[in-house]
């Protein structure tokens, strides 16, 4: 019978894996930001007055591409979870944000320096390796039909 509903695939076991755990992973990230902010002195205490004053002199461009980055992943996560293909869109604009970010860290002020030198740039690693991955594996989700 030839018909126009789409069929969808069933949700495979690492969907919910790579879902459940990069919502934990995005939701730090996006605490972070937020605590950053709003200048939580419990969240904050914990950074040199230099790094205080890194953070707190963001250009508005980079404050509005690290809220992108840390509130798209976890939109991201949520929509993975949801099995929506907005989720390929959506990590695609996480990637650019984090971009626009790190860019502005590493290249544009003396960040690496500020926020400890080699540590603070594997950890960046890894942020955009995860961030990668997440737009890729969406963008296989979609290709299998997952994400509808």
């Amino acid at each position: 019978m030839a018909g126009s509903h789409e069929t969808s695939a069933k949700t495979p076991w690492h969907l919910w894996m790579v879902g459940v755990l990069s919502l934990l992973w995005n939701a730090v990230g996006a605490m972070d930001f937020t605590m950053t902010q709003v200048k939580n002195e419990s969240w904050m205490k914990h950074f040199t007055p230099e790094q205080l004053e890194y953070f707190y002199g963001f250009p508005p461009w980079v404050v509005v591409a690290w809220g992108a980055a840390t509130w798209g992943s976890l939109f991201g996560s949520l929509l993975l979870l949801l099995r929506r293909r907005l989720a390929v869109v959506v990590n695609l604009v996480v990637l650019v944000a984090m971009t626009l970010t790190f860019t502005h860290n590493y290249l544009l002020s003396d960040g690496m320096r500020i926020m400890g030198g080699g540590g603070a740039l594997a950890f960046t690693a890894i942020i955009v390796v995860i961030g990668v991955f997440l737009y890729v594996y969406a963008r296989a989700m979609v290709r299998r039909g997952v994400l509808r």
